[in-house]
């Protein structure tokens, strides 16, 4: 902030020296400030949560436990995974007369159906249900299926649990998953959802599109948790059955239905906890275009649950929020309409540019001294804070968050526009990220045998899925940055000096904003050039032989570190050194 507000000062000073309006200049600051406003705000919401940010981990001991009816959420998906899913749920070390496993299958598949007969044999406390869905009236997709299966379990020998357990239907949980969760909701009467990370056993090496959620896993949701603001992570949770019926058990007509719940509980006065341990594994989206859809589903799902709920900030359905429940669901759904605001300033950079606009004005070179000093303390003090905020995730894990935020930007910008601004008419739609035109099938980018060829990668990519803007943004950068580049040199003075005070305050000031922004834009280009190798799904489990229970092997539960990392690593290194020699040559020349 101080040195954004030296940046201000000294706009202003040149402005008054001058008798001139430093138009870019201003423009500039407003992208730097555009560009800090996430970091700004997860870096206070962090510091605020210090004070208690540790949950004891705990496990349920005995068989006087209490009983859960466990929901299998399908849809669609392969039977085997499925199945594995199923395998994992009732191979848990919790006694089998106190848990049922419930499969939830929307899509009625006859094998589906058939596996689970068969199991059942094995395990008497699995049931499968597929629930009848009329053409033309809403089923409310999950949430839809949930509250079916809430409804048909108080049907079932014993009736309904004392709580409910979701997973989707790629989520193999471990064994002590239950007995890890239930307690803390067993010794706080008021504890109404408790819910693990998701992780997962089939991300790439260096993860290029962030599809671990490492940061969110490690880093928001323990500082969410520690201001009492847990959120429902979507699959893994345990719910308290009386809380859900307090608030009509899960909402309908929402993207996020999980968001949605673990508010609605919040706002009646109930607790949620977030416990940080590996307790289930899960697969990542395999192509471009299913991450594409997953992501922007979440935004918007977000964005919506707190337009209905108006933000977290009045109303009767939020009524018994604290101050830091409120701001916390204020503070995630401005971050995704931020997006909007994100997308419009990249674009100043590379048009300052082709401009020839200086984009740092100062009055004499004393300010200019200044102004580089106040930059490479800023950049200095950035460093450190990301390392120490990382730390939880991994160093490399929140590089490619922030980068991440930069590249999926335009997607979330463009579906909220879409979802919530545009009428139908002028192409608007409710629903998330669609790619344009249409594939015959999947490009298979990470299966070494059925993978499109690049070109047909890169086509689908840069025009079906419209990252076609990212590289109008990288190109038209490093045009911008080569031709102000060439005026420094031979349209300014022949001095050593002036040549150098040229390209650092147009096209080449600290810490390199531009180019850290333009691999971070590249990302798509890249991604369909050379995309990550994964072996099948088999290969990447160790399965009983007897029980076919499967479980991820512990090389496939960690992101390998990859080449892409090498390059973002030594990317960041590099511009934190060219920051520090600006630094020196403040006082040399």
């Amino acid at each position: 902030m101080v040195y954004l507000g030296l940046r201000i000062a000294c706009v202003i000073l040149a402005q008054k020296a001058t008798d001139t309006t430093f138009a870019a200049a201003w423009v500039f600051i407003a992208v730097e400030l555009a560009v800090a406003i996430p970091s700004l705000m997860h870096n206070g919401w962090t510091m605020w949560s210090l004070k208690s940010r540790h949950r004891p981990k705990m496990r349920l001991v005995g068989n006087d436990v209490p009983t859960v009816d466990v929901f299998v959420t399908c849809c669609g998906e392969d039977d085997e995974v499925v199945m594995d899913t199923v395998r994992g749920a009732l191979d848990q070390d919790y006694p089998g007369d106190k848990f049922r496993v419930i499969v939830l299958d929307d899509a009625k598949s006859p094998g589906l159906q058939r596996d689970c007969a068969l199991l059942s044999h094995t395990y008497p406390n699995l049931y499968y249900m597929a629930r009848t869905k009329i053409p033309g009236q809403p089923h409310h997709f999950k949430a839809g299926n949930l509250n079916y299966g809430l409804e048909q379990s108080h049907h079932l020998p014993g009736g309904a649990g004392e709580y409910m357990a979701a997973l989707d239907a790629d989520m193999i949980p471990e064994r002590d998953w239950l007995r890890a969760l239930l307690p803390h909701a067993v010794q706080d009467p008021k504890m109404a959802l408790v819910c693990p990370p998701q992780l997962f056993y089939n991300t790439p090496p260096s993860d290029p599109l962030a599809q671990s959620l490492d940061f969110f896993v490690h880093v928001i949701e323990p500082i969410k948790d520690a201001m009492g603001v847990a959120w429902c992570t979507g699959s893994g949770y345990v719910a308290r059955r009386e809380a859900l019926e307090e608030i009509g058990n899960f909402p309908l007509g929402s993207l996020a239905e999980d968001v949605a719940t673990s508010t609605l509980m919040l706002g009646k006065g109930w607790k949620t906890a977030y416990v940080h341990e590996p307790l289930q594994f899960g697969t990542v989206p395999e192509d471009y275009g299913s991450h594409l859809k997953q992501r922007t589903r979440w935004a918007i799902g977000t964005v919506d649950t707190s337009f209905k709920l108006n933000f977290c900030l009045w109303g009767e359905k939020v009524r018994q929020m604290t101050f830091a429940q409120r701001f916390s669901g204020f503070l995630y759904a401005s971050l995704s309409l931020y997006t909007i605001l994100l997308s419009i300033s990249l674009f100043a950079i590379p048009v300052i540019l082709i401009m020839g606009k200086p984009l740092v004005a100062y009055a004499n070179d004393t300010q200019l001294r200044w102004l580089i000093r106040a930059c490479f303390a800023n950049t200095i003090v950035n460093r450190l804070c990301e390392f120490v905020l990382f730390i939880p995730a991994g160093y490399h894990t929140g590089q490619r968050g922030s980068r991440y935020q930069l590249w999926m930007s335009p997607y979330i910008a463009l579906c909220i526009i879409r979802s919530f601004v545009l009428p139908k008419w002028l192409g608007g739609q409710t629903q998330a990220f669609k790619p344009t035109g249409s594939l015959s099938s999947a490009l298979n980018e990470r299966d070494p045998k059925l993978k499109k060829n690049m070109f047909r990668r890169l086509w689908a990519i840069l025009f079906n899925y419209m990252a076609a803007f990212h590289f109008a943004f990288v190109y038209l950068t490093l045009v911008a940055a080569t031709l102000v580049s060439y005026r420094c040199f031979f349209q300014e003075s022949h001095r050593v000096k002036d040549i150098l005070i040229c390209l650092v305050t147009h096209a080449f000031w600290p810490p390199l904003t531009f180019i850290f922004i333009c691999s971070s834009m590249w990302t798509p280009i890249g991604y369909a050039i050379d995309p990550p190798q994964m072996p099948d799904r088999e290969e990447l489990l160790v399965r009983d032989p007897q029980t076919k229970v499967a479980h991820p092997t512990p090389q496939s539960k960690k992101v390998a570190f990859g080449g892409q990392a090498a390059w973002f690593e030594f990317e960041y290194t590099f511009s934190t050194l060219y920051t520090c020699l600006i630094f020196v040559a403040s006082f040399l020349f």
